[in-house]
């Protein structure tokens, strides 16, 4: 399996600051963000980048260029490096963005930790499938093939009747930033026996996604009956339309992530994640 690199991970719609603004201004557009820093560019030419850190020594010079007083060159990447590299770089160099640039030295992109974080929860995607592959053989008696697909979502039959609303919405939030981890579905006569990913894929359809990412497992027989199919039928789901949505109740996964905060806090969490994706879509 070739080896995944920081082109295929990478922002390539990248918040830069010019090296003519102010002191005071990119302390603005760092105050109104929710980076930590940017790059500096100029001409399509990446000269360096300027963290809040770094601001912080010159905030007694508000109307200094930010050429005046930058630090000359930053680490970067190039689009063909693999992630792993990229990872040991911010790693060894405690960076929390990466620039990228191509071979004229010109920005075309950047990679972050989120980025890698994303990589990572992709990559570990093979093992899972082949355990869910090997399970739904041994207990049904098919042979099975594995293909990758983007698949109709208002094709897929899902296998579970309720989904958790506080997990839908950073579902989107993940989804809009680019975290398309596949779902894993069998493949049926009448569509796509949905065995993982149910919060992604109603993500997506209150996105108004029409087709999502997924690895098929197609039997060598498709008119067995497996056992998740038998109990949706036994549930009535049909579609993605039969599912539930629970609101007013955490999701396994939020409750522990929120256990340590004040409730007021734990409920208004998502709601953040609500109002970033505004304000990011307003920049």
């Amino acid at each position: 399996m070739p080896e995944a690199t920081v082109g295929e991970y990478m922002v390539r719609n990248v918040h830069t600051v010019s090296p003519d603004m102010t002191v005071e201004q990119v302390r603005q557009e760092i105050i109104n963000s929710n980076f930590h820093g940017f790059p500096i560019v100029e001409k399509g030419y990446l000269l360096g980048f300027v963290t809040a850190k770094e601001l912080l020594r010159h905030v007694d010079k508000p109307e200094a260029k930010i050429r005046t007083v930058m630090k000359r060159g930053t680490l970067c990447a190039i689009p063909s490096m693999s992630v792993d590299d990229a990872t040991r770089i911010l790693f060894r160099y405690g960076l929390r963005n990466l620039p990228v640039v191509d071979e004229d030295k010109k920005l075309v992109g950047i990679i972050s930790n989120i980025d890698i974080v994303r990589s990572q929860i992709e990559k570990s995607r093979p093992g899972k499938v082949m355990s869910v592959k090997n399970f739904l053989e041994q207990q049904n008696g098919v042979r099975m093939k594995v293909v990758n697909s983007e698949i109709k979502v208002d094709e897929i039959i899902p296998t579970q009747k309720e989904v958790y609303m506080d997990e839908l919405v950073g579902r989107q939030y993940e989804l809009k930033r680019g975290l398309n981890e596949p779902l894993i579905v069998v493949e049926r006569r009448n569509g796509y026996l949905l065995v993982d990913g149910h919060h992604r894929i109603m993500a997506a359809k209150r996105l108004g996604m029409k087709t999502f990412k997924a690895i098929v497992l197609v039997p060598n027989d498709l008119d067995v009956k497996f056992g998740l199919e038998k109990t949706a039928e036994r549930w009535g789901l049909r579609s993605l339309d039969d599912v539930s949505i629970i609101e007013g109740s955490k999701h396994p996964f939020m409750e522990i992530t929120t256990m340590l905060l004040p409730s007021e806090e734990a409920s208004a969490i998502n709601q953040r994640l609500i109002d970033n994706e505004k304000s990011d879509m307003g920049n």
